[in-house]
């Protein structure tokens, strides 16, 4: 399938297949299509929405672009605490340490912020020392060790999510 046909198609007002909706984020994670595809094809999505199966495809694309963190070996409860957006995040680092504090472990891939706020990661990185850019095997063992871990997506967790952040972020 090539950008330019799932491009004019979304920006007409069809519903994308779950096969294009692959392809893309394939293309994203792949480095086959370039920036100004992906924001003209995110720019068409927000024009013309998305369908409930639209955004359970690209979810599930998004998901499946990299790894898959497999927590089953620590038999806690875990949470996730994901901000919605704004003005910055200011309660990650609180929730976090409580939720560990009380036996419920906190997994947490974090992003940076928007404009003029800082992001979670942003925030870490201001810590001396912190590394925000751990690997799988580290981000479970400070998880088992602290009770909650914060990072960023990597090339091989979140691959997609992480480029599309970036685009963003340009």
């Amino acid at each position: 399938m090539k950008p330019q046909e799932i491009i004019a198609k979304k920006r007409d007002g069809e519903i994308l297949s779950r096969q294009e909706i692959n392809a893309f984020i394939r293309g994203v994670t792949d480095e086959t299509w370039a920036d100004y595809q992906t924001s003209a094809l995110l720019m068409a999505m927000f024009m013309s929405g998305l369908a409930q199966e639209e955004q359970n495809a690209l979810t599930e694309a998004m998901l499946n672009s990299g790894e898959r963190l497999n927590f089953s070996e620590i038999d806690v409860p875990l949470a996730d605490k994901h901000s919605t957006g704004g003005v910055g995040d200011k309660t990650s680092l609180i929730i976090a340490s409580v939720a560990a504090a009380c036996g419920v472990f906190v997994p947490m891939i974090s992003g940076r912020g928007l404009g003029h706020t800082g992001g979670t990661l942003d925030k870490l990185e201001a810590i001396s020392g912190y590394n925000v850019n751990l690997s799988t095997e580290e981000f479970k063992e400070t998880l088992k060790t602290c009770g909650f871990a914060m990072s960023g997506q990597t090339a091989k967790i979140a691959p997609a999510d992480k480029k599309l952040y970036a685009l963003r972020d340009a």
